[in-house]
């Protein structure tokens, strides 16, 4: 549960595979500053929006490290890059130089290494690998 107040937000309840998103200005939350949110329990330091920004985004699915390895792995194979190109959790598929065709692919190889099946409207959701390794998580979690 969330409460507004001011120009920040407080959860009281906020689980692991929970996501938030805040788009500013437009969608009224102009005068978004900070959230604070409370996991199993513990309070984590408030998060603050830098200023002139225009999107704030908290994910707390967490995916596990061999996950993320087996992304980038899949992605850095995909994408055909070298050894010494940095593909890290941040990395985006368009800095890559992956296209819409690029990451479908990706997608399928994710899909054929998991034995998972992703649906195209969450597929079109996922920028960066961790976005791909999170939406992994995720369904193995509902397997």
């Amino acid at each position: 549960m969330a409460s507004i107040s001011g120009a920040s937000i407080s959860m009281t309840s906020f689980s692991r595979s929970s996501k938030l998103t805040f788009l500013t200005p437009s969608n009224g939350i102009s005068s978004l500053r900070s959230v604070s949110l409370p996991i199993r329990g513990r309070s984590i330091p408030s998060l603050r929006l830098q200023k002139g920004a225009s999107h704030f985004r908290v994910s707390c699915v967490q995916a596990k490290p061999e996950t993320l390895d087996k992304v980038c792995e899949i992605v850095r194979n995909q994408l055909a890059l070298s050894a010494d190109a940095v593909v890290n959790a941040d990395s985006k598929f368009a800095v890559l130089g992956a296209d819409s065709l690029d990451t479908v692919e990706i997608i399928m190889g994710l899909e054929e290494q998991f034995g998972i099946s992703v649906e195209e409207e969450r597929a079109q959701s996922i920028r960066t690998v961790q976005d791909a390794a999170d939406l992994i998580e995720d369904l193995l979690e509902k397997k």
